[in-house]
């Protein structure tokens, strides 16, 4: 049975053909300018904010960037936790998520073990996704212990992919690492998509609507951009890319 997020995410991306969705980093951010962000992009067009990052440290700190979200946009939330100290209450779902290609089984499962009870009490919706770190893998490659993906490997790409498929998740998430030098290439994206059947999330390295627009016309559903929103310009260059995305499947 499908939850409400999941059900509008899916809704989204059947009405759009693909949608954007921000990624605010709380180790970046104060509680206000975490609001301020999430009201420019929901202004901007973006589907949901996603909340998270590759290092984390104050349980408190992200409650508060959570609920300053929330009292700005009515848009979901969506917890991206790089570990249990990544769950927050106030938050409306999370990427429930497994580094496909980890090689510590703390990032395959033992995390997830520990962090089921809390989803639970805190009335979370879990969102099953099968998470794939390609290219660089930037921070969150070191920290979850990954065996990235090359960019030229497109189809161990699509394996790992179809294998998070078959395990049941719900989601692909194809991720360059923020800040990655290059996003993941269209050809990669391409050769991951011809063999889902479930919506391919793809994010890191994306900061142009250039990039935005290849990504999706090679089959992305769900674009992620995060450092974007720390430019001086952030609000130009997401209205930007959000456009260049709808323009791409109208």
């Amino acid at each position: 049975m499908l939850g409400p997020i999941e059900k509008y995410l899916l809704e989204k991306i059947k009405a759009d053909g693909s949608i954007h969705i921000t990624l605010i980093d709380p180790e970046k951010v104060t509680a206000p300018q975490a609001g301020k962000i999430a009201e420019n992009s929901k202004n901007s067009g973006t589907a949901a904010i996603m909340i998270g990052g590759s290092t984390f440290a104050s349980q408190t700190h992200l409650d508060d960037v959570v609920k300053s979200i929330k009292s700005s946009v009515k848009i979901p939330t969506i917890l991206f936790p790089n570990n249990v100290t990544g769950i927050s209450s106030y938050a409306d779902a999370i990427w429930f998520m497994s580094l496909l290609n980890s090689v510590d089984p703390y990032f395959l499962m033992g995390a997830q073990i520990l962090g089921a009870p809390l989803v639970k009490k805190y009335g979370l919706e879990p969102l099953s996704m099968g998470y794939v770190i390609v290219g660089d893998g930037g921070t969150a490659g070191i920290v979850g212990k990954a065996i990235s993906v090359p960019y030229n490997k497109p189809e161990l790409a699509a394996a790992h992919a179809l294998a998070g498929q078959y395990l049941g998740m719900r989601f692909i998430y194809l991720e360059g690492g923020s800040g990655a030098a290059h996003p993941v290439p269209p050809e990669m994206i391409h050769g991951v998509k011809h063999l889902l059947e479930v919506p391919l999330i793809v994010g890191g390295g994306i900061r142009t609507k250039e990039q935005a627009m290849a990504a999706v016309s090679a089959g992305a559903d769900i674009i992620v951009t995060g450092n974007v929103t720390e430019s001086c310009d952030a609000k130009q260059r997401i209205s930007e890319i959000i456009s260049a995305i709808k323009n791409v499947k109208s």
